[in-house]
């Protein structure tokens, strides 16, 4: 059940904010104990929990082909990467915990609708070069975006992402190894994973949130340092880093208007089509009942395992009182 802020919290009084605000300032860490005000905690809450869902959703496209991939190596791997992402979920829910709101409300919100997850896995993995793009590219950009969460204000947050990028970087390089096999094998395997990059490219830039003229969120995250770039400076240091990569298996990108700008050092790309991240967003992507319906059908299957170990934590401290 979610926590009620505190009456301080509720009041924000100007000499705790002002003394919060000063600990943000001096690079100070934020830990559950401290006093923060009551949007602090919200928008964390808000952000950490978008974050656990995109990372159990997450699971699923790539969990529908570890039936399917080529070789027993590849099988291995992609099993080992959806557990990881299992890991982080749990990992961050904990962390949200810390702030008053317990994984059950979390899970009942991404069930019911409330609550949001990445937008990018909304979209279907339709050819095993799918797999290889979501490694590289969304694992990628979540590099990007969470090594600088790294060091966000809230420790619970910044400790969590400092485990949670040394697998997201394993993830990403086993993403580009299928890739660059893909791109240097027969002209099939060259085109298949081409096609994927074009599928995927648009929906990965759009990974790093809204334009900041458009972002409701990001001034207020980062005056609390709970971020330290803006969406579209993360945003600009994902093309800088991947179209290099691109270019060394010799893959292109679906932009027209992709060019290397030697002013400001930066690969300058096209418009993004905004109109369709919002359209996901509000739950008309592709595969956006999908992987509601299927979360919902595990978290119905389950009910049975978590009935069992209520019970067995219950018979435990029956004894343990017993014998007390």
């Amino acid at each position: 059940m979610e926590q009620k802020p505190s009456k301080a919290a509720a009041t924000d009084d100007p000499a705790l904010v002002a003394a919060f605000e000063a600990r943000i300032a001096a690079g100070e860490s934020i830990e559950p104990k401290d006093w923060m005000p009551d949007r602090y905690r919200r928008q964390l809450t808000r952000m950490m929990s978008q974050h656990a869902h995109s990372e159990i959703v997450g699971m699923l496209p790539e969990g529908n082909w570890i039936t399917r991939a080529p070789s027993l190596r590849r099988k291995m791997c992609l099993i080992a990467k959806v557990q990881d992402e299992a890991g982080h979920g749990l990992y961050i829910y904990c962390g949200t915990e810390t702030l008053g709101t317990d994984r059950q409300t979390l899970v009942e919100q991404l069930l019911d609708g409330t609550a949001k997850y990445s937008s990018i896995f909304n979209y279907p993995t339709l050819t095993w070069a799918d797999i290889g793009c979501i490694g590289w590219l969304v694992d990628g950009a979540a590099i990007v975006n969470q090594t600088v969460l790294a060091k966000a204000s809230y420790g619970p947050y910044a400790r969590a992402m400092i485990r949670i990028c040394k697998e997201e970087n394993f993830h990403k390089r086993q993403g580009y190894e299928i890739v660059a096999t893909l791109a240097t094998g027969t002209p099939a395997q060259k085109a298949m994973v081409q096609d994927a990059l074009n599928r995927w490219w648009w929906p990965s830039l759009m990974m790093f949130g809204p334009s900041d003229k458009d972002s409701p969120n990001s001034a207020e995250l980062l005056k609390w340092r709970v971020k330290r770039k803006t969406n579209d400076e993360l945003r600009q240091r994902f093309v800088n880093l991947t179209v290099p990569q691109a270019q060394a298996v010799g893959l292109t990108f679906p932009d027209p208007d992709l060019k290397y700008d030697e002013a400001s050092e930066d690969w300058k790309f096209g418009a993004i089509d905004w109109d369709e991240f919002f359209e996901v967003i509000k739950g008309n992507g592709p595969c956006n009942q999908d992987r509601i319906a299927a979360r919902r059908k595990a978290h119905d299957e389950g009910q049975w395992v978590r009935e069992a170990s209520a019970a067995y934590a219950e018979k435990n401290a029956a004894r343990s009182t017993e014998a007390a």
